[in-house]
């Protein structure tokens, strides 16, 4: 099933603290005023997102073809994701984690009180 960028801002918004905004002038996500999701506009799409280095390299060496990066990302920590093939609960642990590196420890600390 293709996933849509509402469908990206209905599981991130269940997490605390994060707002629908945009970021560089592309339907993004944040956390605290900090972007962690960025909807791609360019030519190859996909949705940017926060991610820890080696979970990133992980993820492009494994070959799921839901995961990719441009030279513009490589070195950084954001992993390039195909909403048209990644599987929806892999998502949505992805975007808890960009959200853990991302939220203030404010945010954060409120975890503790809901539940995703």
């Amino acid at each position: 099933m293709a996933l849509t960028w509402e469908d990206v801002v209905k599981l991130a918004t269940a997490l605390p603290g994060v707002e629908e905004s945009t970021w560089w002038r592309s339907p993004a996500l944040k956390v605290g005023g900090k972007g962690f999701g960025l909807l791609r506009i360019e030519a190859e799409g996909g949705l940017a997102l926060v991610c820890d280095l080696s979970e990133k390299e992980a993820l492009l060496a494994s070959g799921d073809p839901a995961f990719y990066t441009t030279p513009h990302h490589d070195g950084h920590g954001f992993i390039l994701i195909d909403l048209d093939r990644v599987a929806p609960e892999q998502l949505r642990e992805m975007l808890d984690d960009a959200w853990w590196l991302t939220a203030p420890p404010k945010v954060r600390a409120q975890r503790e009180f809901q539940t995703y």
